[in-house]
């Protein structure tokens, strides 16, 4: 709550989302089976875009994507596509829609295949933060999920200290959890899907057990007892970054209903509004590239549910964004400092971070008065301040502006 009380005191609060939004979720898709680079264009198109495409008119989300190198030639992946592919990818990363490397890829074995890589993406200036592991690829950094031996310092496929050099902060290393929304207080609620008791209740079950273990010391389920998007992690070879955990909230489980096809079974109005309620962050666990047609990537019942996803963004609920912005964002409101008072009348709040302007694009603060009231980031005064009437709390507020990322415009 906002307000100035009768001694001139000035009470503002942190709006943890950006408004006018009630959660925030990312779709991190793994790119695992993805054909070719006319269907990776083609979802990423739907996906980001209201362009006309083979599946008709995009959704207009801000959804990012996956990348990796080193594979058999059946599967998208950098170094199997030709020169289009490759300036694809380099665009799509330059303007933030391919965030995540999603590990070198099966084939990359040992460390020269990481530096090739880190390497290339260097030479066109093509920056990643975002590491996810794969499958059983060698260069994985998880020890006991994805079993990689990537920050194993002398093995063969050893890369965490390049893959840190080059900027990667953020790893997911196989955690995943059904609870819908992170970041805030761990609930089963919503899982059970009464058309199908016996999955449902496996999946119940399965959480609750990784709750009990968490309890018990175990390490492998501590985030998902403490249900947090984002946690400080150390690799096996020493180096510090934030470990974050991915949400799958099928009633059958983490591993049912994650590729193209699964989609409308997650995307469900039930959970949408759920997750609206909540007020929580969400990195959804799929696999988008998994597709049961190629000429059509996406069926109808897809394609309705992406569009059911893009209505509730529209109506102020959820904000759907990137992997790197959603990470990013979180990570910047852990590090906030603020204080506020009042000068001639005017609530003057100073905001104290070492996040970058991007990561904290959004930021929303509740005040007495969003007409009047000012805002200095680390000293220095904010002038395009966007000043909110009152949302569902029926409070006023002030926010960073936040921009959309701009889509390139893609080869055919």
């Amino acid at each position: 709550m906002a307000s100035v009380d009768a001694g001139g005191r000035v009470e503002v609060s942190l709006r943890r989302l950006p408004f006018p939004y009630r959660s925030m979720l990312a779709i991190c898709s793994d790119l695992d089976e993805t054909p070719d680079r006319r269907v990776y264009s083609e979802i990423m198109r739907f996906l980001n875009t209201t362009e006309n495409t083979c599946m008709g008119p995009g959704v207009g989300l801000e959804v990012g994507n996956t990348i990796y190198f080193d594979m058999p030639p059946d599967q998208f992946a950098y170094w199997n596509t030709d020169d289009a592919g490759r300036a694809m990818v380099r665009d799509l990363i330059r303007s933030g829609h391919i965030d995540c490397f999603h590990s070198y890829g099966d084939l990359a074995t040992t460390r020269e295949h990481a530096r090739r890589a880190l390497d290339e993406l260097s030479r066109h200036d093509c920056p990643l933060e975002v590491w996810v592991d794969h499958s059983a690829a060698p260069s994985n950094f998880g020890a006991d999920i994805m079993r990689g031996m990537g920050d194993v310092a002398g093995s063969h496929a050893y890369h965490a200290d390049l893959a840190c050099a080059f900027g990667v902060k953020y790893v997911w290393r196989g955690r995943v959890t059904s609870v819908i929304g992170q970041d805030v207080p761990r609930r089963l609620g919503g899982i059970w899907n009464w058309a199908d008791p016996r999955a449902s209740a496996k999946t119940v079950l399965k959480e609750h057990l990784k709750g009990l273990l968490a309890g018990l010391g175990s390490e492998k389920y501590a985030m998902n007892a403490a249900n947090q998007v984002l946690r400080p992690a150390t690799l096996r070879s020493g180096q510090t970054v934030w470990e974050f955990l991915r949400c799958n909230p099928h009633w059958g489980g983490v591993s049912r209903g994650e590729t193209a096809d699964g989609l409308s079974q997650v995307l469900r109005t039930d959970m949408l509004d759920r997750f609206a309620q909540r007020e929580g962050f969400m990195v959804l666990y799929t696999h988008l590239g998994k597709v049961g047609r190629r000429e059509e990537p996406f069926t109808a019942p897809t394609r309705e549910a992406l569009g059911r996803l893009a209505r509730y963004e529209r109506d102020g609920l959820i904000l759907v964004t990137t992997t790197r912005r959603l990470l990013g964002y979180c990570r910047a409101l852990r590090g906030l400092a603020w204080s506020a008072s009042v000068r001639e009348g005017t609530v003057i709040i100073d905001v104290q971070s070492a996040a970058s302007a991007a990561d904290l694009a959004g930021l929303t603060v509740y005040v007495p008065d969003s007409a009047t009231t000012r805002l200095r980031l680390n000293g220095r005064e904010v002038g395009a301040l966007l000043r909110n009437g009152p949302d569902h709390t029926g409070l006023p507020s002030i926010s960073l502006e936040r921009k959309r990322l701009e889509f390139p415009r893609l080869a055919g």
